[in-house]
């Protein structure tokens, strides 16, 4: 009797759970591959850019429509100026005290520095010699002397004045020195003065202020060249603009 053909043993054995699990992944494979798809952004790629889907959110979405309009800015007064009158006394050395007026015009430069000029006028009178010498000194007795004075100033020492308990006022100290030009007696000189004054500030655009200052010029009158001191005190009003 011929031998029985022996049949070929099968090389893997399928199990029911084994099949069961190869289906489920076959059945989720196309979900998970969509679901990738969906979160990866896609980009666009050219030779100069490149372009993603994220770059339309940044997008304003309203533009808005507002139109200009010229505004004009307010023009404030600077109140760099002054311009003032005084009075008050003038000493000449050998001929007394007397009575002085004048006006300034100034301008303040910055907040510490400032320019003024003045000019002045006073009555010089020789009585004291007359009672000595006959036909005294001048051919009149009076002389009138006028001086026009150029000064820097320097504003130091800021305070306040208190008028009562509810109200007060600014103040100023400055010095101030310059050169000018003194006429007397028929005689025209070179003058220098310095001094020093005190400013009290009443309003944005007024001021009181005192001055003391010094002339020195040389005369010739008693048949001696010699340098004189005639200080000056003055107070006066002052109106910035």
């Amino acid at each position: 009797m011929a031998a029985a053909i022996e049949q070929p043993e099968p090389m893997f054995m399928y199990h029911p759970k084994t099949i069961t699990a190869l289906l489920l992944a076959a059945a989720l494979a196309p979900a998970l591959a969509q679901t990738t798809t969906q979160s990866t952004p896609t980009t666009t790629s050219t030779p100069s850019t490149t372009t993603t889907t994220t770059g339309a959110a940044s997008e304003q979405v309203i533009v808005p429509q507002v139109d200009r309009r010229d505004v004009k800015r307010p023009r404030y007064p600077s109140n760099d100026f002054a311009f003032g009158l005084y009075g008050g006394v003038y000493s000449t050395q050998n001929f007394g005290s007397a009575a002085v007026s004048g006006l300034r015009l100034a301008y303040h430069i910055t907040e510490d520095i400032f320019v003024d000029g003045t000019f002045g006028r006073s009555k010089v009178s020789d009585e004291n010699y007359r009672q000595v010498l006959p036909g005294g000194i001048f051919v009149n007795r009076t002389e009138t002397l006028s001086y026009y004075a150029l000064s820097a100033g320097y504003n130091l020492l800021p305070g306040e004045v208190f008028f009562g308990r509810n109200l007060a006022k600014a103040t100023q100290g400055y010095v101030l020195a310059g050169v000018g030009s003194t006429d007397f007696a028929g005689q025209k000189r070179q003058t220098v003065h310095y001094g020093f004054g005190l400013r009290l500030i009443l309003a944005d655009w007024f001021s009181v202020q005192a001055d003391v200052k010094n002339h020195v010029f040389t005369l010739d009158l008693l048949g001696k060249r010699q340098s004189t001191n005639n200080p000056e005190i003055s107070l006066g009003l002052t109106v910035f603009f």
